[in-house]
């Protein structure tokens, strides 16, 4: 299909996303009843109505949320199927994928019980809800590993390949980077060639691998963790990133190491929130600025070419900010928290 209509038909979409002012009015809203009417005034209307008959309160908001995004990407996809677009949205699809197969396996390692795991899935993804409703019914690990492998999902392969070494280890991370590392390899071969969308999305990969080094990096320098055994959990791929540096993040003595080795880089503004969030121990701020930052280039690229498929990715990470700035509104009124708070908690581009 034609790339110039995919993208009318995406800005058509894009125009139904909420603005600023739809934003304030939610934030005003003093509780969770209050809140679902106003959401029933936008385009969630559909999904608000259905999901509270089955569902009252927070779970329900939520539950229709999952819904409208469900929605969203099937119909992207439905859209972009057999054009130049097709790759690039099939990427940004395999996040959820990730998401899903890490929230089953996190759910079976502790023993979480399957409802609280269903909940915390968003089938968005390629992965189908029959093959996510399976995965929740295994009794273990190993069942789900196994029952990927039955059903031929590529996802097993690397999951397969590393599972003794969980088995030994019980270090769940293990898989997790196994699933990333696929993720990316998986993704960067989708994008052969020199068009200038794959470029886009390139950049857009490289700083998510570069995102998740920093993180683990630093988490690992406050555990402590051995530069040898860190440099095994290392995603190759990123720009900004590479090895020597991830290993003098994970090997820094001093917080003010830290900062120096984020000189130069894009992610420099962290620098001045590193040293509360190494005495403390939370991370939470961090990883929040970063994700904020990953959005605004995200987002971004919907400016890009009118006619190439990079507006269909920024029209995805835009409607995927505005379901994680609802949800926010929707958790924070639930716990009554201060709009000054709730308001922190967003994430603005």
């Amino acid at each position: 299909m034609d790339l110039g209509y995919i993208n009318a038909r995406v800005r058509g979409m894009h125009s139904r996303l909420l603005g600023q002012k739809d934003f304030d009015v939610l934030m005003i809203q003093k509780d969770i009843p209050s809140l679902a009417s106003e959401l029933e005034k936008t385009p969630y209307k559909d999904e608000i109505q259905e999901a509270s008959v089955l569902y009252p309160g927070l779970k329900g908001i939520e539950t229709a949320l999952r819904m409208n995004l469900v929605h969203t990407c099937q119909k992207i996809l439905s859209l972009v199927e057999g054009s130049d677009a097709e790759p690039l949205v099939l990427i940004i699809l395999a996040r959820w994928d990730i998401h899903n197969i890490k929230t089953v396996l996190r759910g079976k390692h502790v023993h979480v019980a399957p409802e609280e795991i269903e909940g915390a899935l968003i089938p968005a993804g390629t992965l189908g809800e029959p093959l996510l409703r399976e995965m929740i019914k295994q009794p273990d690990v190993r069942g789900v590993v196994d029952l990927l492998a039955t059903w031929e999902v590529p996802y097993a392969r690397p999951l397969t390949q590393c599972f003794d070494e969980y088995a030994s280890s019980r270090e769940l991370s293990v898989l997790e980077y196994a699933l990333d590392r696929f993720h990316y390899e998986y993704a960067h071969s989708l994008l052969e060639g020199n068009k200038e969308d794959h470029e886009v999305m390139r950049k857009l990969l490289q700083l998510e691998i570069d995102s998740l080094n920093l993180k683990n990096a630093l988490r690992m320098n406050r555990d402590k963790v051995d530069t040898g055994v860190a440099e095994g959990y290392f995603l190759p791929g990123g720009e900004h990133i590479p090895l020597e540096k991830f290993s003098a993040l994970v090997s820094a003595g001093r917080i003010d190491e830290i900062a120096e080795n984020l000189e130069g880089t894009p992610f420099a503004f962290l620098a001045p929130l590193v040293p509360e969030a190494m005495r403390t121990g939370k991370f939470s701020v961090l990883e929040k600025e970063l994700d904020k930052y990953l959005t605004k280039k995200g987002s971004g690229v919907f400016r890009s070419d009118p006619l190439g498929g990079a507006v269909v990715i920024g029209y995805l990470w835009k409607k995927q900010n505005e379901v994680v700035n609802i949800r926010i509104i929707a958790r924070c009124k639930d716990a009554r928290i201060s709009d000054a708070e709730l308001e922190e908690e967003l994430r603005h581009v």
